[in-house]
Order: structure tokens, then C-alpha cells, then sequence
């Protein structure tokens, strides 16, 4: 019998009309076209049995034998229906899993900030509750209210939690005081410091869920407003982005610059050549390939070559170089 009979008819559900037929049925009367429904009624609680070769004469069965035999049925079916509620949470539970797995994969969309202070305002709200990393790229190095202590407070805050912090900026960093001491302080507190000399986009990311990049939709400035991306598949974008950028960058823990020497003595044949290239404007990929050197290799030579005379582009290094007495030497040899 199905559930469906079961719950069509229960013992209160059992119609007056199929208990006068089986009445009817006990005195031997017999059954009509009429009684085909209370007949139907009768035969599900194994009430009566119908005899193929007489079927206006049904046969009535003991009241109690079918009695038990359905309260039988009606306690595995309370059964099965109370195991199936009981496993209603599990299920819920499981399926969650997979629900939350796709608002993860295909997240929600992106919120504009239209001004400093909300920018800031939410920036300090998610790297306030970061649970494992926050990677942040400036540029122009940090700002002033970063070197408050409110800003202070957070990063410390989050470097206790265990979060993971690195933070990268322009190679012009190095020549801040102020970012210097920002650096030098953090750094000795777990924090993570690099600079870069070539151009890479600003960007904060918080826990590989959410990010927040400077504005280029919105008819505004860029250096004042923001979007906050939570979609995954950006995230993780601008996530690699800064990874990029990360790897050709050189590490630095808040020292000043050192200072470079006037000429160009000690410098190896490979930086010669890498500097001539430079001064001539030849693509770094060409030098790299011409010197059999991998381009993260000359990055970081250009960087040496920055730092040993002091400046922040390419194009002020190649100046420096042509002033240079071994340059000079060079040519009057030539």
C-alpha cells in the first residue's frame, strides 16, 4: 500500500458510506454501480476482498485482523516520515555547502565609493575583520593617515590575528622619510614591504574575497574614489595582479637609499651592456634575450642600478649613466 493510500485513508478518514456498504456487505446484500466508491474505500483497509467471478457479492474480512494490520502500516509510516524530518538538517547542511560554493564562485557585483572617507571607512572595515591575508599596492606610497595611529592600531591588529600583510610600493617610497619610518616600523612588526620601479595598479585585497581598485567608470578622480569588487573571479584577477607585480619587486624593510657613487666604476659587463641598452631605449625583453638572462633578473639589475645612483626611473638612470665618467670614456674610446 502507498503513502499515498495510507494518508488518502486513515481510520477517522473512513467515509459513513463505506461503513454502511460493509454493514450491507456482512448481511449478504449485494453491491451496486452506485457503491463503487465506498467499495473502493473498503478494499484499501483490507476491509472486504471481491471475488473475481462475482463481483457484486464482495466477501467481508475481520474488522480486527484489518484493524491491526493498518495501525501496523500507520506506525512504519510515522516511522519512515520521523526519519525523514530527523535527516531534513543534515541535508540542509549538506546542500549549504554547495550553495555557499557558488555565491563564492560567482560572488555579487561591485559597490562604488564615492568619496575618501568612505573608501577609507570600508578599507578599515574589511581589513578590520581579514582573516588571513591583506595585500596592498600604492603606488604613490602610503598616504598620511596611513601613518596614524588609528592605522596603526589595525595593521598591528591584524598582524596579531595572524594575518598575513604585504604591502607594495613605488620605488619613490624610498626617498619618503615618512614612508621610511612607516616601513621600518611595521616591517620590525611582521609586515611585508617591497617597491617597484615600474608602474602597476593601485589596489587593496583583502582575504582573496574582496578588493578594492581605484575608479575608472565613473566620470571622477581616480585617486579619490573606489570600487569594492566581491565577484571571484575579479578578485582573484586583480589578486594575480598584484602577485605579478610582487615578484619583480625588490624587498624592503624601510632603509634609506644608499647613496651611489658619481662615476660608473665596478659596475659588471652586464650591467654595461643593460645600461647602454636602457640609454638606447631597446626593450628590457630584447636585452634580456640578447644577454641570455630571464627578464626578472635584468628587473632586478636596473633596480641595483637605481639605487647605485639614486633615482626612481629608468629614464633618470639612463641620464645618470651618460653623465658618468666611464660612459664619457667609452665614447671618447669609440
Amino acid at each position: 500500500m502507498t503513502e499515498t493510500d495510507h494518508s488518502a485513508s486513515g481510520a477517522e478518514e473512513l467515509p459513513a458510506a463505506a461503513r454502511n456498504l460493509y454493514a450491507r456487505i456482512t448481511r449478504g446484500e449485494p453491491v451496486g454501480p452506485a457503491d463503487a466508491a465506498a467499495l473502493r474505500d473498503l478494499v484499501a483497509w483490507r476491509l472486504v476482498i471481491v471475488d473475481p467471478d462475482r463481483p457484486d457479492r464482495p466477501i467481508a474480512l475481520d474488522p480486527q485482523e484489518a484493524g491491526r494490520r493498518r495501525l501496523d502500516d500507520e506506525l512504519r509510516d510515522m516511522a519512515a516520515r520521523a526519519a525523514r524530518i530527523a535527516a531534513i538538517p543534515d541535508l540542509s547542511d549538506e546542500l549549504s555547502l554547495h550553495f555557499e560554493r557558488a555565491k563564492w564562485r560567482s560572488g555579487s557585483s561591485s559597490e562604488f565609493l564615492a568619496g575618501p572617507e568612505q573608501v577609507a571607512a570600508r578599507i578599515g572595515e574589511a581589513v578590520g575583520q581579514a582573516e588571513t591575508e591583506v595585500l596592498t599596492a600604492q603606488p604613490a606610497g602610503p598616504r598620511g593617515r596611513e601613518l596614524q595611529g588609528d592605522a596603526m592600531a589595525r595593521d598591528c591588529g591584524a598582524l596579531a590575528r595572524g594575518v598575513t600583510l604585504r604591502t607594495l610600493y613605488g620605488d619613490g617610497a624610498r626617498d619618503d622619510a615618512a614612508a621610511r619610518e612607516w616601513a621600518t616600523v611595521m616591517a620590525a612588526r611582521g609586515m611585508q614591504f617591497r617597491t617597484l620601479v615600474s608602474p602597476f595598479q593601485r589596489c587593496v585585497v583583502v582575504d582573496r574575497r574582496q578588493a578594492f581598485i581605484a575608479d575608472h567608470v565613473v566620470d571622477s578622480s581616480p585617486a579619490q574614489t573606489a570600487w569594492h569588487v566581491m565577484d571571484r573571479a575579479l578578485v582573484a584577477f586583480i589578486a594575480e595582479g598584484f602577485e605579478d607585480a610582487w615578484r619583480r619587486a625588490d624587498i624592503w624593510h624601510g632603509d634609506p637609499r644608499r647613496a651611489a657613487p658619481a662615476d660608473g666604476a665596478g659596475l659588471t659587463r652586464r650591467q654595461r651592456e643593460i645600461l647602454i641598452d636602457t640609454a638606447a631605449g631597446v626593450d628590457q625583453r630584447i636585452t634580456a634575450r640578447r644577454l641570455n638572462i630571464g627578464l626578472r633578473t635584468l628587473t632586478k639589475e636596473l633596480g641595483v642600478l637605481r639605487a647605485r645612483w639614486g633615482v626612481s626611473t629608468l629614464a633618470a638612470l639612463a641620464y645618470q649613466w651618460a653623465l658618468s665618467p666611464e660612459r664619457r670614456q667609452m665614447a671618447d674610446e669609440a
